[in-house]
């Protein structure tokens, strides 16, 4: 595997006889470069197209650095490798080829990826990515082949989801340096553990975005986001900002050897041009590589436009973040019907649907939205949907950051977990499920001044609209997402696991490793459901001459199904003769 390192649009490139500084500022008519060594200022060139170009030749790796602005305002480069004193101050000069990578990874094929998100600052007691690597061996007993990272983008303050980033090539300095990140994902390689990270590309966070300031062009008017004005993909100079975004995506493939992104709320990335920049993006990567890339979509508008196949090739997206089938197994555990879990509570034609055929809502009314939601997506195979039962926002969108366990009953889960894990759809968990976790994972942040109070005061308003929050005592009880105990709450405590736990999810992935990935090449399209109760189904998939046949009762009351005709997979709970309360039988019909 050969890698090289990524020609930025702008920022610092190391050269032979010194180090490029570019910056793409055209709300400027001058810029200097600022050396935080000696204090130096020193004029940067006006090149075509808005850029300013400086080659400093006693520049170097360790380099520390900030454009000046004609009021003299100093702001970090917005294509900064590393900020080693956090958003506000210097960038770092760092040299993408000093890392001495030896591994010779291949990547891994879609078929065998077992998805695991976890969150760097929370996944282990120190928060960092060298503690993380020292997991790895856990995660590779349990039968993880890919880990997906939260985002890493250098956010404000020492704490953060990871969506309020601003610097989108630096990877935060509380979780370590870029060599340290390096060092993580060949550790996972050497253990067969491909890594995807999440990156943010629809909004820039609300603290330490100093783009507005020098390049007010960068965003538009024109559209409207849930963070406000959009990021100008489609209008007048929105050819250099495709090319800072499309370029970040390239960098984290190739100088961090990343197998695959994921893209956070497309739906937001809002673009009427002539090539969607999804489209353009999807195709410079999986062009800049010859190993298998796995790019994922979050897309709450379950388009499945972008998920087509050439042959079993994905043209452009791997799979997408199946919120659908989350929803009809959350809602059969808990009888939820909060918010917009009041569409799937107790609807099993919905649930039979998003099993068997990917999305729930394909093209339908969906009461909550106020409108139709999605589109066919039946002849899609099962592999372009990643399901899951809990994530990061599904567990951290509920006012104490519940999880799913500490709500549901264990023999609930239980059968979850067997139906998911199984399922052809890719399956991803959250970090700490695989042994029954209970640290909740709320929403945490580290602003400051009238930002945090305001976050703050936004977080228990988002709640007031609530049954259950309609007191404001009962508001003033949700955690405080500014507090250090807040983010403190939600690291893993590694002294707890609960060993039976991991072992059935251990054999769960055992059982998918043995049974269902030698399937899956020959599984090319959704399934067939059939209804045999409340909140139980039939599903079978053709798998060329065989068929995957899911017998699933998520259900208190026992329901009749037809006995097993083939050879038995995975029987969970009472599955003879009828299927008992929370119970889930895969079989294997041979032709």
């Amino acid at each position: 595997m050969t890698h090289s390192a990524q020609h930025l649009s702008q920022g610092a490139q190391i050269e032979a006889d010194g180090v490029r500084f570019r910056l793409w500022a055209p709300g400027c008519d001058h810029v200097s470069l600022f050396l935080e060594k000696g204090e130096r200022v020193l004029a940067m060139q006006r090149q075509p197209g808005d850029f300013f170009e400086l080659l400093v030749e006693d520049a170097g790796p360790g380099t520390l650095y900030r454009y000046q602005l004609p009021d003299g305002m100093k702001v970090p480069d917005p294509a900064s490798r590393f900020q080693p004193q956090d958003v506000h101050g210097p960038s770092e000069v760092i040299d993408p080829n000093a890392y001495d990578w030896t591994e010779t990874w291949g990547g891994l094929p879609w078929d065998r990826v077992v998805l695991y998100e976890l969150h760097v600052g929370a996944f282990t007691p120190e928060g960092t990515f060298a503690a993380a690597a020292g997991k790895l061996d856990h995660l590779a007993g349990l039968g993880i082949t890919a880990i997906e990272i939260m985002p890493v983008a250098d956010f404000p303050g020492g704490r953060n989801w990871g969506y309020d980033g601003v610097l989108p090539y630096a990877p935060d300095s509380s979780y370590g340096r870029p060599e340290d990140f390096k060092a993580l994902v060949e550790a996972a390689h050497q253990r067969g553990i491909a890594v995807l990270l999440d990156v943010v590309y629809n909004h820039f966070g609300p603290d330490g975005n100093y783009l507005p300031v020098y390049a007010p062009q960068f965003f538009t008017d024109r559209h409207k986001t849930p963070w406000g004005a959009a990021v100008n993909f489609d209008g007048q100079h929105a050819k250099p900002v495709r090319e800072f975004i499309i370029r970040n995506a390239l960098y984290w493939i190739e100088e961090f050897h990343l197998d695959g992104l994921r893209f956070d709320a497309v739906h937001a990335i809002i673009d009427d041009g002539d090539r969607h920049l999804l489209d353009e993006l999807a195709e410079r990567v999986r062009a800049s590589e010859d190993r298998p890339l796995h790019l994922l979509l979050e897309n709450e508008d379950n388009d499945p436009v972008r998920l087509q196949r050439r042959g079993r090739d994905p043209v452009h997206y791997t799979a997408q973040w199946n919120d659908d089938v989350h929803h009809v197994l959350h809602t059969a555990a808990t009888h939820e019907r909060t918010g917009y879990y009041a569409d799937y509570e107790g609807n099993t034609d919905l649930l039979g649907k998003a099993l068997a055929e990917g999305f729930g809502y394909q093209g339908q009314m969906m009461p909550y939205r106020g409108s139709a939601r999605g589109a066919p997506s039946a002849s899609l195979p099962p592999g372009a949907f990643v399901a899951f039962i809990q994530n990061h926002d599904q567990i951290g969108n509920r006012a104490f950051g519940n999880r799913l366990g500490t709500i549901a009953k264990p023999e609930a889960m239980r059968a979850l977990a067997a139906t998911y894990l199984l399922l052809p759809q890719t399956p991803m968990m959250f970090m700490g499920e695989e042994w029954g976790a209970t640290e909740p994972f709320p929403f945490f942040c580290d602003f400051e001044g009238d930002l945090a109070d305001a976050v703050r005061k936004g977080r228990r308003e988002e709640f007031a609209r609530f049954p259950e929050f309609q007191d404001p005592k009962q508001r003033d009880q949700i955690p405080d997402p500014l507090a250090d105990t807040t983010f403190a709450s939600a690291k893993l405590d590694w002294s707890h696991i609960d060993r039976n736990h991991l072992a059935h999810y251990r054999n769960l992935i055992a059982a998918r490793r043995q049974h269902i990935v030698p399937l899956l090449p020959r599984i090319t399209g959704g399934g067939t459901a059939t209804r045999f109760g409340d909140e139980a189904v039939q599903v079978r998939w053709q798998a060329g001459a065989d068929t995957l046949v899911l017998a699933a009762n998520l259900s208190a009351q026992r329901v009749d199904f037809p006995a097993a005709a083939g050879l038995v997979l995975w029987s969970e709970g009472d599955t003879i003769p009828a299927l008992g309360p929370w119970s889930v039988r895969w079989t294997l019909e041979t032709a």
